[in-house]
């Protein structure tokens, strides 16, 4: 499925909405101290393995799996918007259990009114029905065992069918037949995943979930009965398929696996065309717009149908679309040793320029290219992309996206879904339970293949130590949590994509390094190519082809919400000699532990990067390093790649500071500050202040407004001009405070809501000196032949602030900010007189890793604010 948290880059660059609503920390989830006990037990892997899982991440000498092949001929009517078909599957019983009764999927019953999925996914959701469907009606069920064929004696229950059986399907690769002919209607809408939409040019179907499926009978679970709810995605038995698809004859029919009769449906043009394609590494037009427009067909049946025949082995589900507007174009996709096969794309006129679908099938090509070559050959012979209404939904051999994306979007939701067939295509995990096992994976691997695509075209580079915030926040639940009990959008796209995705990022890049890394990812992949595996077998796997005991990491990043939080406590000298020494103290402040690399820079111009193994914090939560120093160290840092998400990367890095000069304390520093911009009187006379300020990111113009009144009022919207849009906005007036993003309303908990409150002072610097927040001067340091007063404030609210004051004008020149994970660090200039009160009129802000320029438009210090700003 399509990456589905799509943040806002420019909430994310403010950090406002992030800070505010995860201030509530969830019942259960607060942090403990480290303890290393917990963290390298020796317990977290017992009781895992058995015949069937091994302990060395193979499958066991008794592993088996049960096979459904399928036979399935099915007709579309376009008037009604139906599907009409018979599916017969042969169903082998390799398992050592006599089956009384077989379990069958039935997804198209989820869109009735009274489904589960409806009752737990609201109309307007993703995952919710928009348009109520009467599900499968079910014409014929019927069994053959043996020679015997007759009508089934069956019970639907929501999405899910029960056969009971009259004797019982012997084991060990006894088969039997099950027959049913069904109809649906095709929902506008289906869940995101399957469905229609009308296009300049006609209806563009994309039917998946459209027939009948086995569910799956493993020694886990037994047999997988979890209804199709909507985010919890599938869990299919392998097998061949061999189906055909009868539908008008002015349309075009693309499916999983390759067509059989090309001579019967194509015109000896797209033929041709397609001849071509096979051994072109260029795109080759095999229908053009001028022939979606010319509607041309080959000689159809007396009803005006065609039927397209496709196979396709050793898989575990089929999907298909059509369409009289699709354009289509075709390469040839190269694989290693030697081999090859077809990418292709259909989509409509609407977005066939060169920014969008015109490159589809370049980016389907380069796609499955750089998977093979990295991981795992792609098993199908033919590749193919939809445009189609889909945010991105992802099947063997086909994917539909959405034929609006264009440039970046496009490679990347391509890339996504085709990554969908490593996994779950050919490591067949279970996605109705975990979804990390193949969004998580697949996440991964798309950052592998989009670094190497076209010299990284569309590569962003990631700050990783900047994004703790939205990987280790309180609301979030763990990865190792069922998809449908997450719920919440976001939250899963945290958990089941980014969080998992970036834990093997971490793994591959900072604990394993590459060569291990890759070497046992590829050794899991060839494990379980069409075979079904459990967290365990990954884990195994990893741990015994890569030859590390990773129990503290599965634990860290998987099992639990743990949080990373390392710190540099201190510099010394042995006997107080930097010559013979240097010992410095390092601390692991949260549960999570990681191995920990240190930059150190001495006066002497020497730079080291010291990796030290993650044993280090089997000592307890203090380190003390022993570094063969030669003169003072000018600093240390943790981390200083960025390698690793922290969630205060602030106390990553020490340098060592001038002593200030007697006298100097962080009151007297602060009260410098208050004077220098215009002293307690007139700040504290301040009613009301506004501002203006302008930025611009990755090329996108915003502008930030921000109103405060005292003694409780507040507002700040963020606007983007070219989109005509609030894209997020706060309001507080007294007690009532709201927030909006992207005209949402988002509802807030009564901490949540003080948060904010507490965050709208005018002049925070007034209260530094009360009792309820904690200042402390580090030193002076010298910048840039600046210098600065450093210090240290802790907020009553857990804000962990660094601020760096001009020793001579009191001016803040830098600030730095820690909460709950996230970081931003703002510079200030420019500083100009507004009505008595200096304000800076530049900042340079780097929030998530995100560099900005805000520039002062205007500014007004008590303005006379109208009341009804805030309303």
């Amino acid at each position: 499925m399509r990456f589905l948290i799509k943040y806002s880059v420019f909430i994310f660059a403010l950090g406002g909405l992030t800070n505010i609503l995860h201030a509530q920390e969830q019942p259960g989830n607060t942090e403990s101290t480290f303890d290393k006990y917990e963290v390298f037990s020796p317990l977290f892997m017992t009781g895992q393995a058995n015949a069937y899982h091994s302990a060395t991440g193979n499958p066991g000498p008794e592993y088996w799996q049960n096979q459904a092949n399928y036979n399935i001929k099915a007709t579309l009517d376009t008037i009604n918007h139906t599907v009409e078909g018979q599916v017969t599957i042969t169903y082998i019983n390799n398992s050592p259990y006599k089956l009384h009764f077989l379990w069958l999927q039935l997804d198209q019953n989820t869109f009735r009114k009274d489904s589960r999925g409806s009752q737990l996914y609201p109309a307007g959701d993703r995952n919710g029905v928009h348009t109520f469907t009467n599900g499968y009606d079910l014409k014929k069920v019927a069994i053959k065992m043996g020679k015997n064929t007759q009508a089934a004696n069956y019970l639907v229950s929501d999405t899910r069918m029960q056969i009971r059986l009259p004797e019982a399907l012997e084991p060990k690769g006894q088969d039997m037949e099950i027959t049913i002919d069904y109809s649906f209607k095709i929902p506008e809408h289906g869940k995101d995943r399957m469905g229609r939409v009308k296009t300049e040019n006609g209806w563009v179907y994309t039917l998946a979930q459209w027939y009948p499926r086995m569910e799956v009978l493993d020694e886990v679970d037994g047999w997988n009965t979890l209804p199709y709810l909507g985010t919890g995605e599938f869990y299919l038995e392998y097998g061949n398929f061999d189906y055909e698809i009868t539908a008008p004859a002015n349309m075009v029919v693309v499916g999983s696996g390759e067509l059989q009769n090309p001579k019967d449906v194509l015109t000896d043009y797209e033929r041709n065309q397609l001849e071509k394609a096979k051994n072109s590494d260029k795109t080759i037009t095999v229908r053009s717009l001028d022939d979606v427009k010319a509607d041309k067909h080959l000689k159809a049946d007396s009803k005006g149908m065609l039927t397209w025949h496709f196979t396709i082995n050793q898989s575990r589900d089929v999907a298909w679309a059509a369409s009289k507007a699709f354009i289509w174009d075709a390469a040839r996709i190269n694989l290693p040793e030697g081999k090859t096969a077809l990418a292709q794309s259909v989509y409509p006129v609407e977005n066939s320029g060169q920014d969008g679908y015109g490159r589809s099938t370049e980016y389907v090509k380069n796609s499955i290219e750089l998977y093979s070559k990295e991981w795992f050959p792609y098993t199908y012979p033919v590749a193919t992309n939809v445009g189609a209404h889909e945010g991105g939904m992802e099947y063997p051999g086909i994917v539909f996206c959405d034929y609006q994306s264009k440039k970046g979007e496009l490679w990347g939701v391509i890339n996504h879904e085709f990554g969908h067939n490593w996994f779950p295509m050919i490591v067949g995990s279970n996605e109705r339970k975990y979804a990390w096992m193949d969004e998580g994976f697949n996440t991964f691997i798309n950052d592998v293949d989009t670094k190497e695509f076209n010299n990284g075209e569309y590569d962003h580079e990631e700050d990783l130590q900047s994004i703790a915030g939205r990987l280790f926040n309180d609301q979030l639940d763990p990865v190792f949590t069922v998809p449908d009990v997450i719920h919440n959008q976001q939250n899963l796209g945290v958990e089941a994509y980014y969080k998992p995705g970036t834990a093997l990022k971490v793994l591959r890049n900072t604990v394993l390094g590459k060569d291990r890394f890759d070497y046992a990812f590829k050794t899991y992949i060839k494990r379980w190519a069409f075979k079904h595996p459990t967290p365990w077998d990954f884990f195994n796997t990893m741990n015994s082809a890569a030859g590390e005991d990773l129990g503290w990491f599965w634990k860290g990043w998987f099992m639990n919400n743990w949080k990373l939080d390392q710190a540099v406590e201190d510099i010394k000298y042995v006997d107080n000699d930097p010559a013979k020494g240097a010992l410095i103290t390092l601390s692991n402040k949260k549960r999570m532990v990681m191995p920990t690399t240190l930059k150190i820079i001495q006066e002497n111009g020497k730079t080291e990067t010291v990796n030290l193994p993650v044993e280090i914090w089997m000592t307890g939560q203090e380190y003390v390093y022993n570094y063969p120093s030669t003169s003072n160290i000018v600093s240390v840092e943790i981390d200083p790649n960025h390698e690793v998400p922290d969630i205060n990367p602030l106390n990553n890095v020490m340098v060592p500071l001038m002593d200030a000069p007697e006298g100097v304390t962080a009151k007297t520093v602060i009260n410098h500050y208050i004077e220098a911009i215009g002293g307690r009187k007139k700040l504290e006379n301040v009613k009301d202040i506004s501002e203006i300020m302008s930025a611009n990111i990755r090329g996108t113009a915003i502008t930030i407004t921000t109103k405060k009144k005292s003694p409780d009022k507040y507002m700040m919207a963020l606007d983007v001009p070219s989109f005509n849009q609030t894209v997020l906005k706060y309001v507080m007036n007294g007690d009532n405070v709201s927030v909006m993003s992207r005209g949402q309303n988002q509802e807030l908990s009564e901490e949540q809501k003080e948060a904010i409150k507490k965050s709208t002072t005018i002049f925070p610097e007034l209260q530094y000196v009360s009792s309820d927040y904690k200042i402390k001067l580090l030193g002076v340091q010298n910048i840039n032949g600046e210098k600065l007063n450093v210090v240290q404030i802790n907020t009553p609210d857990g804000e962990y602030i660094k601020d760096y004051f001009n020793v001579d004008s009191g001016l803040r020149i830098k600030q730095e900010v820690s909460k709950d994970g996230n970081t931003s660090v703002t510079s200030y200039s420019s500083y100009q007189d507004v009505n008595g009160i200096l304000l800076p009129f530049k900042q340079m802000s780097d929030i998530f890793g995100q560099e900005m320029e805000l520039n002062m438009k205007e500014a007004k210090v008590n303005g006379g604010i109208d009341d009804s700003e805030f309303e």
